[in-house]
């Protein structure tokens, strides 16, 4: 069968390396910054060494922190604080929350206007018409990948969902991936990450717009993330397991910026505006039940289908067995979300009666589209009940 046409894009740079946190300064100075606004998570001292680097070098900064995952209101605030300070570049270091809000603040004080302008679903949709302002982006998590991803992810609260901003004109300037950003990372983000990762990792290899550049870094990021995720998270992350976290990490991030998504993430979007909960808990809860109701469409359906065979592949990645079936790939990731104490969807504030809502949600999600095939109503109600 003949390659379809395919389109791969990614952050202008990708530095990799332990210790390499050290070079954001001279990185915003190429970059022709003169004040920055540093754009932390939860614990914004882990930006402090960013910070008096640039002090070093005669470059000011403001300081925005990020508290929990994104949202409209926030991303209006960020921008604010940009535009009123006169910052001509945007660093964020921390988890996806805090690079997705910097990534949304770096677009909106470039392009003026309100987020909603530019939301998907919920927002009026138009297109970002200028280049965000130059954008460095530095994990200190392994899991979203949003350092290579070229959409924000903002909740709301008036609609209960959350949406994407997104454009080619989003990506970073620089993504700066320091593995050793991960060294004390609590459990349970390296749980959740982590889970999120090996999604990101898995979606796109099974999607309709998988393309022979994502998957080989989806083949390379899945076998990390197999051998070294259940050890990082039960016995804490060494040097090997922290390279191999956030590797598979930045990989995933690559293969969903170009190939697309799933049913995981299409749930996993609205849950996060319904629920609060941690956006890679929710992936972790839902994987296990989502490949194994696509499992089970494909073969009822679609007997022919092109990503039918990748299961058996995924099996023999995930379980380092050659003669793995496909229902062992499923068993192995249901084992692992278990051993790493990820809870279900009720444990996280999902009752039935809301299950409808999250479906007629959830098919309407940006991410379905990259699915295998369309799930029924029926199947996509099964995926939540098995996910509970």
């Amino acid at each position: 069968m003949p390659t379809a046409p395919f389109e791969f894009a990614t952050a202008t740079r990708v530095l990799f390396g332990p210790g390499r946190v050290q070079e954001v300064p001279d990185l915003v100075r190429g970059l022709g910054g003169r004040k920055v606004l540093l754009v932390t998570g939860t614990n914004p001292t882990r930006a402090e060494p960013v910070r008096a680097g640039l002090e070093r070098l005669g470059i000011p900064s403001v300081s925005f922190r990020v508290p929990g995952e994104p949202t409209v209101e926030l991303a209006r605030e960020g921008t604010a604080a940009a535009v009123d300070s006169g910052c001509d570049a945007v660093v964020a270091i921390g988890g996806g929350s805090a690079l997705d809000a910097g990534k949304a603040i770096a677009a909106l004080a470039a392009n003026g206007g309100d987020p909603l302008d530019y939301l998907e679903v919920i927002g009026r949709g138009q297109a970002l018409t200028k280049p965000s302002l130059p954008f460095v982006a530095v994990p200190t998590t392994a899991g979203t990948g949003s350092e290579v991803t070229r959409n924000a992810v903002l909740g709301s609260k008036e609609a209960g969902v959350k949406a994407s901003l997104r454009s080619p004109m989003m990506l970073p300037r620089v993504a700066l991936v320091d593995p050793d950003l991960l060294e004390h990372a609590p459990a349970d983000v390296l749980a959740a990450g982590g889970l999120d990762a090996l999604s990101q990792l898995i979606e796109p290899f099974l999607s309709i717009r998988a393309q022979p550049l994502t998957d080989a870094l989806a083949r390379e990021g899945m076998q990390r993330s197999a051998r070294s995720l259940r050890k990082a998270v039960l016995h804490g992350p060494g040097p090997a397991e922290r390279e191999d976290l956030a590797i598979a990490s930045l990989f995933g991030g690559l293969c969903l910026a170009n190939s697309g998504l799933g049913a995981v993430h299409g749930f996993a979007a609205p849950l996060g505006g319904m629920l609060g909960a941690a956006h890679g808990a929710l992936c972790a809860a839902l994987l296990g039940a989502t490949l194994e109701l696509n499992l089970e469409a494909l073969r009822s359906r679609a007997p022919d289908h092109p990503a039918l065979p990748r299961f058996r592949e995924l099996a023999v990645l995930l379980t380092g067995q050659s003669n793995a079936r496909a229902e062992d790939g499923i068993t192995w990731v249901k084992d692992l979300v278990h051993a790493v104490r990820i809870r279900g969807l009720r444990d996280m504030g999902l009752t039935d009666t809301a299950i409808p809502e999250l479906v007629t949600k959830a098919r309407a999600a940006s991410s379905m589209k990259g699915n295998p095939l369309p799930l029924t109503d029926a199947e996509l109600t099964a995926l939540v009940e098995r996910s509970m």
